[in-house]
C-alpha cells in the first residue's frame, strides 16, 4: 500500500460527489429550500450507495468478475422510472401560499439513501473515477488492498459531504434559491426527465437483446 494510491482513492472519492449530478440538483432543493440539517440527511443517506458503487467500482478495478450486465440494465430502468418520477413532481410544482419551499422532503435520510441506491451516474462515474485516479498504481492493487482503500474513501466522501451542504445552506444560496424557485424547480424537474430518459436508453438495449456481446 502506497501513499499514492491511498490519496488517488481520496480524491476520487472526493471528486464522485462533487460532479454535478442528479445528486447535486436533489441537495439543491433540499439543502436551499429546508436548511443545512435536512441538506445533510439527505447526503447522510446517500453516502450508502456512494460505498456501495465505489466498493464495486475498486472489485473491478482489481480485477474480480464484476456483476453481469444486466444486473445494472434492470437498475437503470429502475433508476429512470424513479427519477422521472421526481422530474414529474417537480414540472407540477406550484407555488404555495404559506411560503414552505414548494419540494419539501419529509424524510430527507430515506430520500437520500433511495437516490444514492438508484443514482444512474453511481456504478459508471465511480469505475471512471477510480480508474483514473489509480491507474499508475493498477499493477499493485490486490483484495488485501481494498479495506484501507474503502477507509480512506470514505473520508474523502465525508469531505465531499460537508463541503455541499456548507454551500448549498449558506445565507447567499438559500436567498437566491428561494427567490427564483419556482423557476429552479422546473429546470430541475426537465433535467431530471433528461436523466431518466438517459438511464433508460442505456438499459434498454441489454434488456431488449439489442446489446453486442
Amino acid at each position: 500500500m502506497t501513499g499514492s494510491m491511498l490519496f488517488g482513492a481520496f480524491m476520487a472519492a472526493l471528486l464522485y460527489v462533487l460532479i454535478p449530478g442528479p445528486a447535486f440538483l436533489a441537495l439543491l432543493g433540499i439543502g436551499a429550500g429546508q436548511g443545512r440539517k435536512a441538506g445533510a440527511l439527505f447526503m447522510g443517506g446517500h453516502l450508502v450507495g456512494d460505498l456501495i458503487w465505489s466498493s464495486l467500482a475498486l472489485v473491478a478495478i482489481v480485477g474480480a468478475k464484476t456483476i453481469g450486465t444486466m444486473v445494472f440494465d434492470v437498475l437503470g430502468l429502475l433508476c429512470g422510472v424513479y427519477l422521472a418520477w421526481i422530474g414529474w413532481s417537480a414540472l407540477r410544482a406550484r407555488p404555495r401560499t404559506d411560503g414552505a419551499a414548494l419540494m419539501t422532503v419529509e424524510r430527507p435520510l430515506r430520500r437520500g439513501l433511495i437516490f444514492g441506491l438508484t443514482n444512474p451516474k453511481g456504478y459508471p462515474v465511480a469505475l471512471a473515477t477510480f480508474t483514473a485516479l489509480l491507474a499508475s498504481s493498477s499493477n499493485a492493487l490486490d483484495f488485501d488492498a481494498l479495506p484501507a482503500l474503502l477507509a480512506i474513501s470514505f473520508f474523502g466522501f465525508v469531505l465531499a459531504d460537508i463541503i455541499m451542504v456548507a454551500i448549498i445552506g449558506a445565507g447567499l444560496v438559500r436567498r437566491f434559491y428561494r427567490r427564483h424557485e419556482l423557476a429552479i424547480v422546473r429546470m430541475s424537474g426537465l433535467l431530471f426527465m433528461g436523466f431518466a430518459v438517459q438511464a433508460v436508453w442505456h438499459a434498454a438495449p441489454g434488456l431488449l437483446g439489442w446489446r453486442k456481446p
